[in-house]
């Protein structure tokens, strides 16, 4: 995010300056708008990293009862869960973990391509 907002061109902060606007009023207004493309991104990454997180699942496992998507398609490609090949039983369950990852990225691909020059100046 710092090198997002270090390539926005001082320019548009010069001409936010001349028209009156305060240090609040020009990241509000102008330099936020423009970093929703990267605000978005970091959100689904960050999802996508909560979402898959089996190493603190493992770490603060107490018992067997509760079990998480991610730790059970561990299990299952370890050969925990049953002998022989269980290819299509693995390829379910991995196309269910990836579902809810790309709900999010559809819901906010829009933004990518409407956010990327807001505010931007023109000329």
């Amino acid at each position: 995010m710092k090198q997002f907002f270090e390539s926005i061109p001082v320019s548009v902060e010069e001409a936010a300056r001349i028209d009156g606007a305060n240090t609040f009023r020009i990241f509000w207004s102008i330099a936020l708008p423009m970093a929703r493309p990267a605000l978005i991104t970091l959100t689904i990454l960050s999802f996508q990293g909560s979402w898959n997180e089996l190493p603190h699942f493992i770490v603060s496992w107490q018992s067997p009862e509760p079990n998480t998507l991610t730790s059970g398609v561990a299990s299952l490609v370890s050969g925990q869960l049953g002998l022989g090949d269980q290819h299509p039983i693995k390829l379910a369950a991995t196309l269910l973990m990836t579902i809810p990852v790309a709900l999010v990225f559809f819901a906010f691909q829009r933004h990518f391509v409407r956010g990327g020059t807001a505010g931007a100046t023109t000329g």
